[in-house]
C-alpha cells in the first residue's frame, strides 16, 4: 500500500459530488435513536469527502467537524451544504494523521464513512480515545464484507473496460491500494472502543448509463487523473460496451449499507 492521503481522490470531487448515491435516512434516524443525539454534542466526520455523512447527521448534533484532504471534496460539500441551508459544518482540510492540528474538543460521535480502510486504524483509534466522551462512539460506515452480496453482471463490463486502460492492481494515488486481511470489527475489538453493534439497510439503486459513467469517475481507482488523456476514449468505450449489454440502459445494483458502532464497554 503506497499513497498520499491528497492525493486518493484527485479529481473525483465532481463526479463524487453528483454520481455518489449517499446514505439511506435510517442510517441517520438510527444513530440519532441508538446514541441518544439531541442537538448538543459534537461531532467529528473523518474522510468526509463531499459530506454525505456530514450533511444528514448535522440536524442531529450541536456542530460537525468535516475533515478532508482534498480541497475540490471541501467545495463540493460547502456548496451543497448551503444549498440546503446548513450552517453548522466546519469544513477542515485535514486527515487522521494531524488531529492534534485540529484543535478539536471533547466530541460525541466521529464517524468515518467509507473511510476506515485508509487510515493506520490502530493508531487513529488510540488518538480517538482521548478526544471523545465517555459515554461517545466511533462509527464507520461502508458496504458488506466482500462476497455478501453478488455484484451485478454489468459490473464485470465496467472492470473488463477500465481495466483494458488501468491495468487489473488497483490504484490509489500515484501508487497502489491492498484492503487490509483484517475486518474493521476485528480491529475495533482490541481498541478502547470494543463494544460493537452492527446495522445493516439493503436497498436497490437503478442507474441510467451516464450515471453509471460518471460514478466509475467518482473512485480514487479510476479517476479522471488516473486516465489522463485516456479518459475519454475509455468513457466512449465503456459506452459502447455497457449499450451492448444492457441496450434498455437499466442498470439496477443491491446496495447494502453496513454501521459498525463501537462504544467503550460499559
Amino acid at each position: 500500500m503506497s499513497y498520499q492521503p491528497d492525493e486518493l481522490f484527485t479529481s473525483t470531487a465532481p463526479y463524487y459530488a453528483k454520481y455518489r448515491a449517499g446514505y439511506p435516512p435510517q442510517l441517520f434516524t438510527h444513530l440519532a435513536d441508538w446514541l441518544g443525539l439531541d442537538c448538543t454534542q459534537n461531532a467529528l466526520d473523518l474522510g468526509t469527502g463531499t459530506g454525505a455523512i456530514a450533511i444528514p447527521l448535522s440536524e442531529h448534533v450541536r456542530e460537525i467537524t468535516a475533515v478532508d484532504p482534498d480541497p475540490g471534496m471541501l467545495n463540493e460539500g460547502r456548496k451543497l451544504a448551503s444549498a440546503r441551508g446548513i450552517t453548522n459544518i466546519a469544513w477542515r482540510l485535514g486527515d487522521s494523521h494531524h488531529l492534534d492540528q485540529l484543535n478539536l474538543g471533547p466530541l460525541h460521535l466521529v464517524t468515518l464513512g467509507q473511510a476506515f480502510h485508509w487510515t493506520e486504524r490502530d493508531v487513529l483509534l488510540s488518538a480517538l480515545d482521548n478526544l471523545i466522551t465517555p459515554d461517545g462512539a466511533v462509527v464507520v460506515v461502508g458496504g458488506p464484507t466482500p462476497g455478501a452480496i453478488e455484484p451485478p453482471a454489468w459490473l464485470q463490463v465496467v472492470d473488463e473496460v477500465r481495466s483494458r486502460y488501468l491495468g487489473r492492481e488497483r490504484r490509489a494515488g500515484s501508487g497502489t491500494y491492498a484492503h487490509p486481511k483484517e475486518g474493521h470489527q476485528e480491529v475495533l475489538a482490541r481498541s478502547p472502543f470494543s463494544h460493537i453493534e452492527v446495522a445493516r439497510w439493503d436497498r436497490v439503486i437503478t442507474r441510467d448509463l451516464d450515471q453509471v459513467v460518471g460514478l466509475q469517475f467518482s473512485y480514487s481507482y479510476s479517476s479522471p487523473a488516473q486516465f489522463g488523456d485516456k479518459k475519454a476514449a475509455f468513457e466512449e468505450d465503456l459506452r459502447r460496451a455497457l449499450t451492448e449489454f444492457s441496450p434498455e440502459g437499466g442498470f439496477d445494483e443491491l446496495v447494502r449499507t453496513e454501521a459498525i458502532i463501537a462504544t467503550r464497554p460499559q
